[in-house]
């Protein structure tokens, strides 16, 4: 079974064809800048060397034919027609509390995922043209939507309301609804995998961090909290995201800035984070090499967006009486040694005893970081969200790898 899997944003397409038998990925890539001057592919190829290639791409449906005339033509395909392609798998960023597991698209699902656009404006549009595209281009083959907000639905209603009148709950449905939950599921599944034990009977920190991020509390088996909420401003400090503030700020920024709605979320989402206090960049790479520099701004950057997720740890480890696993994941998370320390130091109180040898040797791969006497097993585990998507959707259509 071929399973393509794609993740349509705003001006991009990522994508990843599976050979669901041998679990191995045949192709994958990316179209940038939809829309825009400059867009262009690119991919890897068989030998593992990155490609790119220029052309102007004015919307989806023509980004994802050009996708597909790559899998399917010379130099760098790896089928031969359209049809040895058997089923998509869309990532779908917002579910509201529609769906809390992944679905066979089908025109009622397609109208629900559309009533939660205005909870994901800049993400569900994307998504949903992704959908159309394929329906147009391949209509007999099924598509699953897998939602990014599926695994948080377990949230017990203490941890998912805010503390705002009940009845904006009911007309609007404001409440936290948490992302990344594919990321979330894959990574504490996969950790217990390694550590041989069992997934429902541990608590568990993820921390999925990278330009954006979230931390998740695992408790059962099951998503019991999570950093970001009805948006996926809130929580930790980000690339270009604030994170937690308060209301309060922003109702001042908007009397003495002059802000409408459009400037306060351009603020709230691309001008602010670590970029915004830093003034050098939202790449953590970059950022790291500005404090090696003597860069003040970019040092405080880098230590308000480590202790953020320390106290995001801390709070969790409470919420759950306790933490018998820590996570760390996501392109800070899987490649970072220094911010992995900086969220593990000090942290002996709560059972965490860190190998930090181990931990400035490690760089992308499945590792443990702690000592075998420390009482919280700290691990890297990469994350897969593609992959799950694809598995998600073969089970959703009932097929055995």
């Amino acid at each position: 079974m071929k399973t393509l899997v794609l993740n349509c944003g705003s001006s991009s397409i990522k994508y990843k064809l599976f050979e669901m038998e041998s679990k191995k990925v045949i192709a994958q890539g990316g179209i940038e800048k939809i829309g825009l001057s400059g867009s262009f592919l690119k991919l890897v190829d068989s030998t593992g060397e990155k490609i790119s290639i220029a052309k102007d791409i004015a919307g989806h449906e023509e980004g994802i034919c050009l996708i597909l005339s790559v899998l399917t033509d010379e130099p760098y395909g790896c089928i031969k027609s359209y049809n040895e392609i058997d089923a998509i798998g869309h990532r779908i960023v917002h579910g509201g509390e529609k769906f809390s597991s992944s679905m066979l698209i089908n025109e009622e699902v397609i109208e629900k995922v559309v009533e939660c656009c205005e909870l994901a404006p800049l993400h569900n549009p994307a998504n949903l043209e992704g959908i159309y595209a394929m329906q147009k281009i391949l209509p007999g083959t099924p598509q699953v939507a897998v939602f990014d907000t599926a695994f948080h639905q377990t949230m017990p209603d203490y941890a998912y309301m805010y503390g705002l009148p009940f009845e904006l709950y009911k007309k609007y449905g404001i409440r936290r609804y948490g992302f990344h939950g594919t990321s979330h599921r894959y990574v504490s599944h996969r950790a217990c995998e390694i550590l041989n034990v069992p997934y429902e009977q541990q608590r568990i920190i993820t921390a999925h961090i990278g330009n954006g991020g979230s931390i998740t509390a695992i408790q059962s088996g099951k998503s019991v909290d999570t950093s970001m909420g009805l948006t996926p401003v809130e929580g930790l400090l980000m690339g270009t995201r604030c994170g937690d503030v308060d209301p309060g700020v922003l109702t001042f920024l908007i009397s003495k800035e002059g802000l409408d709605y459009v400037g306060l979320c351009n603020l709230m989402n691309k001008k602010s984070g670590v970029l915004g206090i830093s003034g050098v960049s939202s790449d953590m790479r970059e950022l790291d090499a500005a404090v090696k520099e003597g860069n003040l701004r970019a040092d405080l950057a880098m230590k308000m967006y480590g202790y953020r997720i320390k106290k995001y740890v801390g709070s969790y480890a409470a919420a759950m009486g306790g933490v018998d696993i820590l996570v760390f994941t996501g392109g800070v998370g899987e490649n970072q040694a220094s911010m992995r320390k900086a969220v593990c130091e000090n942290m002996e109180y709560m059972g965490i005893c860190f190998d930090d040898a181990i931990n400035n040797a490690t760089r992308g791969k499945e590792m443990v970081i702690s000592t075998p006497e420390s009482q919280v097993t700290v691990i890297i585990v990469p994350t897969d969200e593609e992959y799950v998507i694809a598995s998600d959707t073969q089970a959703v259509l009932g097929c055995k790898s």
